[in-house]
């Protein structure tokens, strides 16, 4: 189980092995992935399931079923409807400007924690949800869950790993989120077929099930080395969990580089501001950039909407639920898991661009066929429907295998330690923000856009593919607290990093 690890870094070798404490402390703390995951799956589900319509959007369900002049590409265009769905995503976006306080001063284990409860809250609150207004504010608790979940989880697996393994156990929470959102269309592909309408309700309840695993699992969790050292003066007990995380007492040189790196961090007592800085310009560009990018791939048309867009090309409702079962369940948990066993090897930017390619030819393949087989009325052949499926299958996979994983793996690892906690506050909130928005808008996006929603998405994944490719460092292999040496290195970011982090070592008080 434990597989030998030798690091070079910029003063000389950490020494250090995947030891078996590393591995399941990582799984735990990965699980915070299911519930944004499961939200995710289950949240598309249940919007397409008939008795929740009509208990909860009328008049959703009246142009459904009665309304045969409306556009194939309207009958789902309803605020209240999305407003289910994205207040979620401004309640978690607050939250997580929230936790990087609890972050930075309690540690990464007091936020998963809270993260925990919080959605477990919000999953019962909806399970026994008897008006809209119930629905949103627990559809709320699940937001300040998945706000302080998305916060503390990825920086925890990013600090925990050995450099060399750092990318493949920081996916292990895109792993989770592709896993909750299989186990959320499998459930929803069940609880559809329930006499009596309220199956949508099980589907709801059932995120109390991932919310007890981190809540009861983050109990038991050893805090990381980096916020012992950066939270207390005794680097003794940093030194003993830094040797049993590493798996050997030979740990002095990182304990330095971490004792150096919290030195500076405590000598900050406003990260926001500080990141302001010319110093911190690249990382606080791709805290924006690449949450951004990742949310205007147009996966949030799969993610969210799976069902009711395949409901547009004229599948029934049980064919939807298991349609987005195999495609955003499946798929994407096998694609995440290629992405985990390459990211060390063929680094960051490789996967970035050939995940860019992929989804821009699939998305242009898919805006194509409905433009030319999918009028206002009527549906399509079942065998243009197939070949639609076909396209976003290989748009699924493209995403899970790059900006998925790469979307929270990069951003969680380029930030010093002084602004770690804030810059990943900022790369949640820019997240959950343009999810909220692509969120809010995408149905009524899809009413007025049709087909060319795939084009609008597809010209995004271009700039995005060229943005990587011109100014995206490579990250893999390099010690998390020595990140600072790739921009220096960098064609661009060295003319505005270079000398003022040369003398990064000097700050230290």
């Amino acid at each position: 189980m434990a597989v030998g690890l030798s690091i070079t870094s910029e003063g000389g070798q950490y020494n250090g092995k995947m030891t078996r404490f590393v591995v399941l402390s990582c799984v735990v703390a990965a699980t915070g992935g299911l519930l944004f995951g499961y939200d995710i799956g289950v949240s598309g589900g249940v919007t397409s399931m008939e008795p929740f319509l009509k208990k909860f959007f009328p008049e959703v369900y009246s142009k459904m079923k009665e309304d045969t002049e409306i556009s194939n590409y309207c009958k789902f265009d309803s605020q209240l409807l999305t407003s289910f769905t994205s207040s979620l995503y401004i309640a978690g976006l607050v939250a997580s400007l929230f936790a990087s306080s609890i972050t930075r001063a309690f540690g990464r284990k007091s936020s998963i924690l809270v993260g925990g409860a919080a959605f477990l809250a919000g999953s019962a609150l909806n399970g026994a949800a008897f008006n809209v207004y119930m629905l949103i504010f627990g559809r709320i608790l699940l937001g300040i869950g998945v706000g302080f979940a998305n916060q503390s989880v990825p920086l925890y697996l990013s600090e925990m790993a050995p450099p060399n393994y750092r990318g493949a156990t920081n996916i292990g929470f895109q792993l989770f989120v592709s896993i909750g959102v299989l186990s959320a269309n499998l459930i929803n592909f069940g609880t559809e077929k329930i006499k009596g309408g309220w199956g949508w309700r099980i589907s709801l309840a059932m995120a109390a099930l991932p919310a007890s695993l981190l809540t009861i699992g983050a109990l038991f969790l050893p805090e990381t080395p980096n916020s012992l050292i950066q939270n207390s003066k005794d680097h003794e007990k940093a030194k003993l969990m830094l040797q049993r995380v590493r798996g050997t007492d030979d740990v002095q040189m990182e304990l330095d580089d971490l004792i150096r790196a919290s030195a500076i961090s405590k000598s900050i007592n406003h990260p926001f501001k500080k990141i302001m800085q010319k110093k911190y310009r690249p990382q606080l560009m791709m805290a924006i950039a690449i949450p951004f990018f990742q949310q205007v791939t147009g996966i949030n048309v799969i993610s969210f909407y799976a069902p009711l867009l395949f409901r547009t090309i004229g599948f029934g409702e049980s064919a939807s639920l298991l349609s987005s079962f195999i495609i955003a369940g499946v798929l994407g948990t096998c694609a995440t898991f290629i992405s985990m066993l390459l990211v060390d090897k063929l680094g960051r930017r490789a996967l970035f661009t050939i995940g860019g390619i992929q989804m821009f030819l699939s998305q242009a393949m898919v805006g194509g066929l409905m433009a030319a087989k999918l009028g206002d009325y009527g549906g399509m052949s079942k065998g243009y429907a197939s070949l639609v499926i076909f396209f976003i299958c290989i748009y699924v996979s493209g995403f899970a295998w790059s900006w998925g994983p790469l979307g929270w793996l990069v951003p969680s690892e380029i930030f010093p330690l002084e602004i770690r906690s804030a810059g990943q506050s900022i790369t949640v909130a820019v997240s959950l923000l343009f999810t909220f928005m692509v969120a809010q808008t995408f149905l009524a996006m899809l009413c007025h856009f049709k087909y060319g929603i795939f084009f609008f998405f597809g010209g995004w994944v271009v700039v995005m593919t060229g943005f990587v490719f011109l100014l995206l460092p490579e990250t893999k292999n390099m010690p998390i607290e020595q990140m600072d040496r790739v921009w220096r290195e960098h064609w661009f970011w060295k003319r505005i990093v270079g000398e003022l982090n040369e003398d990064r070592k000097m700050e230290v008080p």
